[in-house]
């Protein structure tokens, strides 16, 4: 039956004259009912829960929708259809083996709270509005705060996540493994403070490389947006932005972790087994720092150098801090010069994450570029050799492609020659997503490949984000930020499970994460602002999980420590990407 109300329609109007001609109608109430309002309730059209930017690139997954369907927004306080339109692409993609439309109103702009309809189908409430994401950033950073080791979280700061002093870690053990002349075998250190680097209770200095390096990146880049961002934290009274209150917190515990006597980084400070899921007070078990490597030690470079040309600006509130991780800097570096392949080998007594790296080229381009940009020495640039740069989505593993954003943030410090080929590395990346972008059946630079569902997926679809974005404001074509939003909406709900992947916001969102705070603190909800592991076939964990395609292999599960853990490198590009698209958006806002 055709619809009264929409007849003829091919664009974004509203049928209010028409209502309010009818309103006292008796079949208005026998009519309406053909509205796609009352048909089925199921929320299975996908889209970016938390909503749209009037001004942004506008799109749903509509499973099963054909070219020339019809599909209704409809206005969820008055109830009324405001716009009407066509899918005009769609597709089949085999990893999720799923046929979809795709419903584009991007010519929509009315701010207010909507649904989107078409056939049987329906979608969650979505928001229209200039301030779509500003919870949802807090949250992301403020989760950094969670993970805090060595301290308690008050009331006041953490609410019903409140907890007692855990991890003091005032007495760490050297492990046998990581014994030297000066620091025999049980030899107690102290390394307070950090981060809990995922869902267990131990510290890890490569994770936290990159993870802070991304929060500094994100303040460098998007200071204006993130310079007033009041958090609730312990320190939010100071004059110091809060996300980087937070970064020192971790940059306190890894200033500990280098070996004064030779300036060597040990790899991670752990008990030797991971702890039950208990909280963090009763998590006992001894704890030990790990053998030095060459990894960790130029992760450590690459940060401290960072963290020194970030401080800077910071100097009366934090006297000599700059100029400390400078120099602990050049100590690290002078001892990977001096120990170039020194791998991780995990004690057999030890059965913790490894994060075991033996391909250390892009470290050394990593640390010699953020020493380069902050000390400005030449020997640090030849070092780089811009040209042999592999440009890859950043990840603990693969870090050359932090050297190209963080020359790309500091384009005027390289020479012109080589400036052009550090751009061209970048864009060619950030190309060949948006090229994803353009054929995806889900229109996102995301799941191009099954590759792409790896552990920590969703870590995987942020950090193509990080690029998208730094190709954004390196050139200011809006395309690369549209695919960028593209790969927040996949995270936020336009995705084949109809998941937001952020505990605590959006309509469905995982309640279950792999996170033992979350599970042991007698609190429903989980912590709320962490962004899961998300779909891999992999299953490494053997949970049950409802299929075994690339795209569907997640379960909400804290069994699922290979789909559903949280972890500090995950969120730090998904704070990037929030911010970048915040501030991109700035001007709609004023």
């Amino acid at each position: 039956m055709v619809n009264p109300f929409l007849m003829r329609r091919t664009s974004c109007c509203t049928w209010k004259k028409w209502y309010e001609k009818m309103k006292n109608s008796v079949i208005l109430g026998a009519i309406f009912c053909l509205v796609p309002l009352c048909y089925g309730h199921a929320q299975d059209i996908k889209l970016g829960q938390l909503g749209f930017y009037p001004q942004a690139e506008k799109i749903a997954i509509i499973p099963g929708g054909v070219v020339g369907e019809s599909f209704y927004i409809i206005d969820q306080v008055a109830y009324d259809t405001v716009c009407t339109g066509v899918i005009r692409t769609a597709g089949y993609w085999e990893l999720a083996k799923e046929n979809v439309g795709q419903a584009n109103f991007s010519d929509f702009m009315s701010p207010g709270v909507y649904k989107i309809t078409s056939a049987s189908k329906s979608s969650h409430p979505f928001e229209i509005g200039s301030h779509i994401y500003e919870s949802l950033l807090k949250a992301s950073i403020k989760s950094y705060y969670y993970q805090r080791a060595s301290t308690e979280l008050l009331p006041i700061h953490a609410g019903e996540y409140k907890r007692d002093l855990a991890h003091p870690d005032d007495r760490v053990l050297v492990h046998p493994k990581a014994a030297t002349e000066q620091r025999p075998a049980g030899t107690t250190l102290r390394a307070p403070r950090g981060w809990y680097d995922a869902g267990d209770y131990n510290k890890y200095v490569v994770n936290s490389g990159i993870s802070t390096y991304t929060l500094l990146a994100a303040l460098e880049y998007f200071g204006e947006t993130l310079a007033t961002l009041s958090l609730a934290i312990p320190e939010s009274e100071n004059q110091v932005p809060d996300v980087l209150d937070e970064v020192k917190w971790n940059l306190d515990w890894m200033l500990t972790m280098q070996d004064p006597h030779d300036g060597g980084v040990y790899h991670k400070l752990t008990s030797k087994e991971f702890s039950g899921f208990v909280t963090p007070g009763k998590a006992i078990k001894e704890r030990y720092v790990m053998p030095k490597t060459t990894a960790a030690t130029l992760n450590f470079a690459a940060v401290m150098a960072q963290a020194s040309r970030v401080f800077a600006a910071y100097e009366r509130d934090f006297p000599g801090f700059s100029r400390a991780c400078g120099e602990a800097a050049l100590k690290a570096w002078k001892w990977s010069r001096i120990n170039p392949a020194r791998i991780y080998d995990q004690p057999a007594d030890v059965t913790t994450g490894e994060y075991g790296d033996d391909v250390l080229s892009d470290e050394f381009q990593w640390a010699a570029t953020e020493l380069f940009v902050t000390i400005r020495r030449d020997s640090f640039y030849t070092f780089i050799n811009i040209p042999s740069i592999t440009a890859t989505v950043p990840s603990w593993r693969n870090v050359s492609t932090l050297s190209l954003i963080s020359l790309a943030r500091h384009h005027h410090l390289v020479p012109a020659g080589e400036r052009s080929q550090a751009k061209k590395k970048l864009l060619d990346l950030a190309g060949r997503l948006l090229a994803t972008y353009r054929d995806s059946p889900y229109k996102m630079p995301f799941g191009g490949a099954a590759s792409d569902f790896v552990w920590g997926s969703n870590g995987l679809a942020a950090n193509q984000g990080v690029v998208l974005l730094a190709a954004y404001y390196l050139t200011e074509d809006k395309h690369y930020l549209s695919a960028a939003m593209a790969n927040m909406d996949y995270l936020l709900g336009r995705n084949p499970l109809n998941y937001c992947f952020v505990t605590g916001f959006g309509k469905k969102s995982p309640l279950d994460p792999h996170h033992r705070p979350s599970f042991s603190d007698h609190v429903t909800a989980p912590v709320p602002g962490f962004l899961v592991g998300g779909p891999n076939p992999g299953q490494q964990d053997k949970c049950t999980y409802p299929s075994d395609l690339p795209a569907l292999s997640y379960t909400d599960d804290v069994c699922s420590y290979a789909s559903n853990e949280v972890a500090i490198n995950w969120n730090a590009p998904l704070v990037f990407l929030l911010a970048g698209i915040i501030q991109a958006h700035g001007s709609e806002r004023e």
